[in-house]
C-alpha cells in the first residue's frame, strides 16, 4: 500500500490512551524506552514474562496468590503454563465494580429497553448464584444455554463461572440438531432457555424446541426457562425469576480457582464434521481480554462498549470480559438492518457508544445500500469501529472514513474461537491504512509463512504465532490426550500455532487476511485467497455477494467456479459475466478468472454469518456435508447440488 493512511491520532488523543499509560508503566517496571507501537510489541515478544507481568499489573487483575513463576515450559509451546501457581476468580474479576451507575444497557427489536446498574448485577448474580448452588452444582460441571444476548444471560454466565462450573451457549436460532451436535458431548446438569426471541420483524417461540433439547440430555437435571425482556408484565410462571426472588442478595464468596480452570466451552463451526469443542481457562480468557480491551481498543472506566453478536459467536464472550474494566455493555438483539433508514448505527447515538463493533458484511452491505451515518446518525461519542468475522475489504475503509465518520479508529481485528481472542487487531495510536489490519497483538508472535515454514513480507503464506499465548485452549473437551488438539495447530508446522488463515503482511507491518487457507482456491499450482476475489466482484453494484471455490478436473488440475448472488431483482447477464471477468482481471491477475459464472438465491453461512466455502465444495464433488446443523441456512445447498453447468466431459 501506498500514500497517505486514512486516519492518525494526534498527539492529545494518543496521550489519554491505555497504552500510552501502559508504555509508561513497563518503562518504571523494565527500564522500556521505546513509545511506538511497533518497538512494543518487539519488546513484548522478545521478553513475554515481563510482557504479560505487566498486562496482569495494569489490568489490577484480582487475585488470590499471582506466585513469582509468570511462564512454566515455555520451550515447548502446546505445554506452556502461564501463571501456574495463581488462583483467582473470573467472574469476581468481572463484578469488580459495585457502583449504582449502568453496567447494562440492552436495546431489543421489538423496541424493548433495559438498564441494569453494576450494583443491581452483582446482586442478582448473588441470588442465582446460590439457587444454582442450591441445585448442587459444583465446579467444573457444565452448565449450557439456549439464549439470545440478553442481560440475563450475563447474570446466568457470571452465577455459572463464580461456582467454578463451565458455561457452554447456543444462540435460539440454532436448530435442534445443531444444539445437541454441542451439547451431547460435554453432558450438560443445568439448561438455561429463553420462551422467545424476536429477528427481522418476526417472533420466535423456543419452548417447544427447548423442551426436546433437553428431552435428548440425558445429564440435564433441570431446564430454567427465562422470559424474553418484553414491555408487558412478566409471566405468571417463570422457573428463572422465581429462582432469583427465592434468595436475598448477598456478599459472594468467590472460590479462588488455578489460573487454567476450565470456564468456557466454545465450539467450532462443524462444517465438515461434529464440532470441536475447545475448552479455555479462567486466568488466559481474562489476561488476554483485559490485554485486548485496555491496549488495542482503548477501552476506558465508563464507556461504553458494543459488539453486534449471538451467543454462539465468541465475540459475546469477548464482549462480556470488558465488564472488567468497569465499562458498560450496550446489547443487542434482533437483525442488524430491518430497512436502509434502520440499522445498528442508531444505536450508536442512543446510547453514546465509544467502541461500536459490526460484522464486515454489515459494513459491505450498508455501504451497498447508499446508507450514510454521518449525515443521519450522531455518532460524535464513536473513538472506535470495530470490524470482524471476514476480511473487512479496502473500499470499505474508505466507507467508513467517507460516509460514517473521518475521525475514529477503525479497527479491523482477526483471530477466533480457537484462542478466544486476536492475532491481530486494531491499536489506538498507530495509523490506519487502507485494507489492513493494524498489526500484530502485543504480546503475539505473528508472522505469515511460506509453504516450507520460512518467515515472508508481502508475500501471501499461512499465519502463524511463533510463541506461547495465554489464551491458548485448555483442551478439547473428551480429548483425553491432546492429539486432536495438537493436530489441528502444531502439526503442520512443528512447534508453532498454525491458524489456518492465508494471509500477508504489509510494508507498514500491517496484515492482510486473504481467507481461510483450507479455502484458497489452486488454479495451475497458485493459491489464490477467495478474499481477493469477492472484493472485486462485489464492488460491482448488481451482486450483493459472491462464493468462490474449486472444481476438482480429470487431469489433475482445479477450475475456478464463482457463484453470485444477485442485488434485489437484477439478473446475471452474459454482459454482466463479461464485466466480472473484466474487472477480475484487471483488478487481480487472469490467473484468478473463473471457468464459470452462475447465479443462485442464496449462499450457505455458519450461525455466526460466516459464509462457508468447504460446504459448497463438498456439494459439487457429489460429497455428502457432514454436518448441516451447523449451517443457518442448510437450504441453500441444494443450489449447488446436481448443476448441469459443472458436469464435466
Amino acid at each position: 500500500m501506498t500514500g497517505k493512511p486514512l486516519w492518525k491520532p494526534n498527539k492529545e488523543f494518543v496521550r489519554k490512551t491505555h497504552l500510552s499509560r501502559f508504555i509508561k508503566q513497563i518503562n518504571r517496571e523494565w527500564d522500556y524506552r521505546h513509545a511506538d507501537y511497533n518497538s512494543l510489541h518487539k519488546w513484548s515478544v522478545k521478553n513475554i514474562e515481563k510482557f504479560w507481568q505487566s498486562v496482569w499489573n495494569y489490568g489490577s487483575v484480582i487475585a488470590e496468590t499471582g506466585g513469582d513463576v509468570v511462564l512454566r515450559n515455555n520451550s515447548s509451546l502446546p505445554k506452556a503454563s502461564f501463571f501456574p501457581d495463581a488462583k483467582l476468580n473470573f467472574a469476581e474479576n468481572l463484578l469488580r465494580c459495585r457502583e449504582n451507575s449502568p453496567a447494562l444497557y440492552f436495546a431489543g427489536e421489538n423496541g424493548v429497553r433495559k438498564v441494569v446498574s453494576f450494583s443491581e448485577l452483582y446482586s442478582d448474580v448473588s441470588k442465582l448464584r446460590q439457587a444454582l448452588m442450591v441445585r448442587g452444582l459444583q465446579k467444573g460441571e457444565r452448565v449450557a444455554a439456549i439464549l439470545p444476548n440478553v442481560p440475563d444471560a450475563i447474570t446466568c454466565m457470571l452465577a455459572t463461572t463464580s461456582i467454578g462450573a463451565i458455561w457452554a451457549s447456543c444462540s435460539p436460532d440454532f436448530g435442534q440438531q445443531g444444539i445437541l451436535n454441542r451439547f451431547k458431548q460435554i453432558s450438560p446438569k443445568i439448561l438455561f432457555g429463553i420462551d422467545r426471541y424476536f429477528y427481522g420483524g418476526r417472533e420466535f417461540d423456543c419452548r417447544g424446541k427447548i423442551d426436546q433439547v433437553a428431552r435428548e440430555l440425558p445429564t440435564v437435571e433441570e431446564v430454567i426457562f427465562i422470559p424474553y425482556v418484553t414491555e408487558d408484565a412478566l409471566p405468571v410462571s417463570s422457573s428463572y425469576y422465581d429462582l432469583i426472588q427465592d434468595h436475598f442478595a448477598k456478599e459472594i464468596v468467590f472460590p479462588q480457582l488455578p489460573f487454567n480452570h476450565p470456564l468456557y466451552i466454545l465450539f467450532s463451526s462443524g462444517t465438515t464434521g461434529v464440532p470441536k469443542c475447545i475448552v479455555h481457562g479462567a486466568g488466559g480468557t481474562l489476561l488476554q481480554h483485559l490485554k485486548e480491551h485496555l491496549l488495542q481498543t482503548d477501552v476506558r472506566k465508563g464507556d461504553r462498549i458494543f459488539y453486534f453478536t449471538t451467543l454462539g459467536w465468541m465475540m459475546w464472550n469477548w464482549l462480556v470480559s470488558a465488564l472488567a474494566t468497569e465499562a458498560s455493555l450496550v446489547l443487542y438483539d434482533g437483525a442488524p438492518i430491518l430497512s436502509r433508514d434502520k440499522t445498528l448505527f442508531d444505536y450508536a447515538g442512543e446510547f453514546k457508544i465509544n467502541q461500536f463493533g459490526v460484522s464486515a458484511k454489515f459494513i459491505d452491505a450498508t455501504k451497498k445500500m447508499g446508507v450514510c451515518p454521518k449525515t443521519t446518525n450522531d455518532l460524535s461519542s464513536v473513538r472506535t469501529v470495530l470490524s470482524t468475522g471476514s476480511p473487512l475489504v479496502p473500499e470499505s475503509f474508505d466507507y467508513v472514513y467517507e460516509k460514517v465518520k473521518h475521525d475514529v479508529c477503525l479497527s479491523s481485528i482477526s483471530g477466533g474461537t480457537d484462542i478466544i481472542g486476536c492475532f491481530a487487531a486494531g491499536n489506538p495510536i498507530s495509523p490506519v491504512w487502507r485494507g489492513e489490519l493494524q498489526g500484530p497483538c502485543l504480546g503475539m508472535d505473528v508472522k505469515v509463512y511460506d509453504e516450507d515454514g520460512a518467515p515472508i513480507i508481502q508475500e501471501k503464506g499461512e499465519l502463524v504465532c511463533q510463541n506461547s499465548f495465554p489464551s491458548m485452549p485448555v483442551g478439547f473437551w473428551g480429548d483425553g490426550k491432546n492429539k486432536l488438539y495438537h493436530s489441528t495447530y502444531f502439526e503442520k508446522f512443528k512447534g508453532v500455532w498454525h491458524h489456518g488463515d492465508w494471509a500477508e503482511i504489509s510494508s507498514h507491518g500491517g496484515i492482510v487476511i486473504h481467507g481461510r487457507s483450507d479455502a484458497t482456491l489452486n488454479p495451475g499450482g497458485i493459491r489464490i485467497g477467495t478474499a481477493e476475489l469477492y472484493r472485486q466482484v462485489e464492488q460491482l453494484p448488481e451482486i450483493e455477494e459472491a462464493i468462490a471455490v474449486g472444481q476438482n478436473m480429470p487431469n489433475g488440475d482445479v477450475r475456478i467456479i464463482l457463484f453470485v448472488r444477485m442485488r434485489g431483482k437484477e439478473v446475471l447477464t452474459e454482459k454482466l459475466r463479461a464485466a466480472i471477468r473484466s474487472r477480475i482481471r484487471s483488478g487481480i491477475s487472469p490467473h484468478h478468472l473463473p471457468a464459470k459464472i452462475l447465479s443462485v438465491p442464496d449462499i450457505p453461512r455458519t450461525k455466526s454469518g460466516k459464509i462457508t466455502e468447504l460446504a459448497v465444495r463438498s456439494v459439487i464433488h457429489g460429497h455428502e456435508v457432514k454436518n448441516i446443523a451447523a449451517l443457518e441456512n442448510p437450504e441453500a445447498l441444494g443450489y449447488f447440488r446436481d448443476l448441469s453447468e459443472l458436469i464435466i466431459e
